[in-house]
């Protein structure tokens, strides 16, 4: 049986994804299923060679790769629905010849996946929903991204509201909302409202009643182990309920993978391609 490892958010560092992929074949004793937890792309030095690396590597069976808010920010900016960033390190992709073949490509990726066991998503699971149905909300953002009229869903999809999910939300609204749970949630109010203003701390600032989203009491999908990644600020998290595999390896921290077979982790150090503090997401 194949080992299945995940890896948390590559961010363009492309250099270091390749030494993680030949550590896991070295520790799987041979070919391995890969999986990325989304934010392949954005910040660090390399975007278009580790975007190309995981399609490669997708495309031959071997792996799969969940969309970031990175990756669909991307997608965005490639049919004119957002402007670049400052930040941004999208020039590369932008530019290439196969360019179109890498935005087909990534616009028919999952939002969640399950894996032995396992429900993987980039950011968070909204607390009202369990896994069953966090897969079948993430199919109907997919099923939009796929379809003729994923250019004009783009352009809807920014915007912080609806905060709380509704099982009665619809169109643009209903799917934003899915968007913002699984690509862009940290921390949630009690009544599990999603805060958006706190991007760079591990955790709720003093005084506030946040929470991170998985430490919501009630929250539907505790029965169901989540990995996630988005999170460079809390770092590496391993509990019995969650793992959160964001380690920063754009910031200068590590890239970490986590075999889901028996919970072994491997790392790889990463330099300090952004200065940590700024524009973390």
């Amino acid at each position: 049986m194949l080992r299945t490892y995940v890896i948390g958010d590559l961010q363009g560092c492309a250099h270091e994804t390749a030494v993680l992929l030949n550590r896991i074949e070295e520790d799987a004793g041979g070919p391995a299923r890969v999986l990325f937890v989304g934010d392949l792309i954005n910040r660090g030095p390399a975007s278009l060679d580790a975007l190309r690396r995981v399609a490669a590597l997708a495309r031959a069976g071997a792996g799969e790769a969940l969309l970031g808010n990175h990756d669909l920010h991307l997608l965005a900016v490639a049919v004119g629905a957002q402007k670049m960033a400052k930040s941004d390190t999208l020039d590369a992709i932008l530019g290439a010849p196969d360019r179109d073949e890498l935005i087909y490509w990534l616009r028919h990726r999952p939002l969640a996946m399950m894996a032995e066991g396992h429900l993987l998503v980039h950011a968070g699971v909204a607390p009202q929903w369990d896994a069953a149905q966090t897969m079948a909300l993430a199919g109907e953002v997919e099923a939009v991204l796929r379809g003729p009229g994923w250019i004009d869903f783009l352009r809807g999809m920014y915007g912080n509201e609806p905060a709380r999910w509704d099982d009665g939300l619809s169109g643009i609204a209903r799917l934003r909302c899915i968007v913002n749970a699984l690509t862009r949630m940290r921390l949630c109010a009690p009544d599990g409202t999603m805060d958006f203003k706190e991007k760079e701390s591990a955790g709720a600032p003093p005084g506030s009643s946040l929470l991170p989203w998985f430490d919501l009491p009630g929250r539907r999908s505790l029965g169901t182990t989540v990995v996630f990644g988005h999170w460079s600020a809390l770092g590496l998290l391993l509990r019995d309920d969650v793992v959160g595999l964001d380690s920063g390896c754009v910031w200068g921290g590590k890239l970490t993978a986590l075999c889901l077979n028996d919970r072994s982790l491997l790392q790889v150090d990463c330099p300090e391609y952004k200065e940590p503090g700024k524009q973390k997401g």
